[in-house]
């Protein structure tokens, strides 16, 4: 029983540790490192120089405030298409379950091609807005939908677990208790979903402040209309062989990127010490 026990598929702690250090180190460490030390080159005085010129805080803001609109938009949405997906059976449900996959398997410059034809004054969509008076494409609103377009699946695939492990005995109680379906849902099941819906809606801004590929088309890219984003600011500066510059721009998006998963993370062990003491 005792050579059974430690009897293990993959091999010692020493080797499969070692294994893990050496790719961590490959593939994230030694890159982040990289960019530190690029941006090193810059003196404190240049450094603060670059993020505080015009075109840098406008793509700054506009990739984040982009990224916070659309992060909410999933929410919204994400809720009710993950409520959709648990609670009732329809004809077609799985091939809807799909496609929300749908933005992680499309390359993202494919995304930002089609959506920049389909809400440009010639497209299906972008026409009839035209008609209105409404301009998407190459416009702040064409920026977040394609935000909206990549970051849903994260919110969806957040909330979907917590929905399915969902006693339905608490719903029942609140109905017998006498409350409506309004103040059940926002009394009893969206405290439930609040730390899933947090961890999508931190993932899917994450996601969009670092967005290229699909907001490069549509965005329009546009200094005097304030619709670059960042990462088209910091491929700029690639192009220009200013390697300093783009690893400065880039560093502070590593620190952003990092507090945001850092917050992400303390949710998650919240909600699990309360899991743990319900």
């Amino acid at each position: 029983m005792k050579s059974m026990r430690t009897k293990r598929v993959i091999p010692g702690f020493g080797m499969t540790m070692g294994i893990s250090m050496l790719m961590l180190s490959l593939l994230i460490l030694l890159p982040l490192l990289s960019v530190l030390l690029f941006s090193l080159k810059l003196s404190p005085q240049e450094f603060f120089q670059l993020i505080t010129r015009d075109n840098v805080l406008n793509a700054f803001q506009t990739s984040v405030v982009s990224a916070l609109i659309a992060a909410g938009v999933n929410c919204l949405f994400g809720v009710i298409l993950a409520w959709v997906l648990v609670r009732y059976e329809f004809p077609g449900k799985r091939i809807l379950d799909g496609l929300i996959e749908l933005p992680f398997a499309l390359p993202t410059a494919v995304a930002g091609i089609t959506l920049s034809k389909l809400y440009s004054d010639t497209g299906l969509i972008g026409k009839p807005l035209a008609a209105l008076g409404i301009k998407v494409s190459y416009t702040k609103t064409g920026l977040v939908i394609a935000l909206i377009f990549i970051g849903i699946p994260f919110v969806v695939r957040a909330i979907q677990p917590v929905l399915e492990k969902l006693d339905a005995q608490y719903e029942e109680a609140a109905y017998i208790l006498g409350a409506s379906k309004t103040k059940t849902f926002f009394k009893v099941i969206l405290p439930e979903l609040r730390p899933a819906l947090l961890t999508g809606f931190g993932l899917a801004f994450a996601r969009g402040i670092g967005e290229y590929g699909s907001v490069i088309y549509i965005s329009g890219n546009s200094a005097k209309e304030k619709t670059q984003v960042i990462s088209y600011v910091i491929m700029q500066k690639l192009n220009y062989v200013d390697y300093a510059s783009a690893t400065a721009i880039a560093l502070v998006m590593l620190i952003i990127s990092f507090v945001i998963l850092l917050l992400i993370n303390m949710i998650q062990i919240a909600q699990s010490r309360r899991t743990a003491c319900v």
